[in-house]
């Protein structure tokens, strides 16, 4: 089993950044893609930033602002996010699995992180 945990959420103003951390505990971090989403109060989870299908990728929302980060030695991934804009305000979920985070499914998740972007 995987046990993840994140951190580094909080209240930002517009154009500031945050650095979200996940710790992971279990099994090792290189037998699996690692990544995060988000789930804003009445929307649908979806994927924001990962080590999937062989390289990193960001959901187009994101792309310029985010940079996805991992070490597999420490068990360790990161969301360093800049230029944060309200609509990135949202739980943000740590996930891993063997081959599946760009289509949406882990079988690890996080218990979620706040992040809250004021205007």
């Amino acid at each position: 089993q995987v046990q993840l945990v994140e951190s580094g959420g909080g209240l930002v103003q517009a154009g500031g950044s945050l650095r979200l951390s996940c710790a992971g505990s279990g099994r090792t971090f290189s037998n699996y893609e690692m990544g995060w989403f988000r789930q804003a109060p009445g929307k649908e989870r979806e994927f924001v930033a990962g080590f999937t299908w062989g390289d990193v990728y960001y959901a187009d929302s994101v792309k310029g602002r985010f940079t996805f980060s991992r070490d597999n030695a420490k068990n360790t991934v990161s969301l360093q996010m800049n230029s944060l804009k309200p609509e990135d305000t949202a739980v943000y979920y740590c996930a891993a699995d063997r081959s599946r985070l760009r289509i949406g499914k882990a079988d690890y998740w996080g218990q979620g992180t706040q992040v809250t972007v004021s205007s």
